[in-house]
């Protein structure tokens, strides 16, 4: 067993947390590794009834071809509470739209890449869908990097709580009520574009954002998001 990188198989039982030998669930693999080192998820379907939460430091999540992180729970599947966390190439969704965030970020630099989260199908009207959401972080959370993700089919992509920093970069979101939500926050973003069906708004600027960098010129804004639609609800002083 390389405790800086474990396996884990979906269903495996007595594993040591060996490639040979994996581990049967995520929360084991979390257990097991070493601060900085990898949970190496092999392909499967991984049902999740309890909360996997990272309290490790600088440790990886890499999920292989075939992941599929499956939420059959009314909780929150994922929470990221060490600094440093990387998700890399998860598939996550639900049985049915559960209220919740599939991840919470209470840890800096946090990096999620490569991942796919989408909810299941509502009926219309959006208004009437269930706040399901990919990402939500929690205030103050500083340095989080969202890229090259795919998020849709949820009521919102990522709701950004105040004070919030980091970079939404080259993410394709679609069939959101709001694909980003800004909450007084100070993410940046760039090259994000939107697939079929459209979101109803791609950027939301909610009340109270500032009216200033780095939100000043909602034209270069959506420009440097494939044209992005962008709803603007700040107060103006």
């Amino acid at each position: 067993v390389d405790p800086d990188n474990i396996f884990v198989r979906a269903g495996s039982m007595g594993g040591d947390g060996s490639k040979a030998n994996p581990f049967g669930t995520i929360t084991e693999g979390i257990a097991a590794v070493n601060p900085g080192g990898t949970v190496n998820i092999l392909g499967g379907t991984y049902p999740v009834t309890a909360q996997i939460t990272v309290n490790k430091a600088g440790i990886t999540l890499k999920g292989e071809p075939g992941t599929l992180l499956l939420l059959q729970a009314d909780l929150i599947p994922l929470l990221i509470l060490s600094d440093n966390t990387t998700m890399n190439g998860l598939t996550i969704t639900s049985d049915i739209p559960y209220q919740k965030e599939f991840i919470q970020i209470g840890g800096a630099n946090t990096t999620l890449i490569n991942n796919t989260i989408y909810g299941p199908p509502q009926a219309p009207p959006m208004s009437n869908w269930v706040v399901n959401r990919a990402v939500v972080p929690q205030v103050n959370v500083q340095n989080v990097t969202v890229e090259n993700n795919t998020f849709h089919t949820l009521r919102t992509g990522i709701y950004i709580n105040p004070n919030v920093t980091g970079a939404i970069n080259n993410n394709i979101v679609y069939n959101t009520k709001g694909g980003f939500l800004v909450d007084r926050a100070f993410t940046t973003f760039n090259g994000n574009s939107w697939g079929t069906p459209p979101n109803e708004f791609d950027i939301v600027l909610l009340a109270g954002t500032t009216m200033g960098t780095p939100y000043d010129d909602l034209s270069a804004l959506s420009a440097a998001n494939h044209n992005a639609t962008i709803s603007d609800q700040r107060q103006q002083g």
